[in-house]
């Protein structure tokens, strides 16, 4: 467990923040599954469930900072390990969309 990854964590309140700056900080991947989605998703947020991470990172551009979401924040936190592995800029947001108060589409 010494080698064990920290991942970076972000409160929702700061993910907000950013996002109603024009070109905020953060770039959100939802990585919930579809069906999942119905409940709401952030404004902007780019739809990777986990499963597809690995083969979907040629997708992000490696310049950016990435959060990723989910409902409670172990999935989120288990994508972010595995974007920051590949020597991604990435968080996780804490408490995932159960925490977030903010817009939702």
């Amino acid at each position: 467990m010494a080698d064990e990854k920290r991942i970076k964590e972000v409160q929702p309140k700061d993910v907000q923040q950013s996002l109603d700056k024009e070109n905020g900080a953060y770039q959100v991947i939802d990585v919930r599954e579809d069906e999942e989605l119905d409940e709401g998703r952030i404004p902007g947020s780019v739809h990777i469930p986990l499963g597809t991470v690995p083969d979907r990172m040629n997708e992000l551009d490696p310049s950016r900072t990435y959060v990723t979401v989910c409902r409670s924040g172990k999935r989120s936190a288990r994508a972010a390990e595995a974007l920051q592995d590949q020597g991604f800029d990435v968080r996780s947001m804490a408490g995932g969309m159960n925490e977030w108060t903010g817009k939702t589409e």
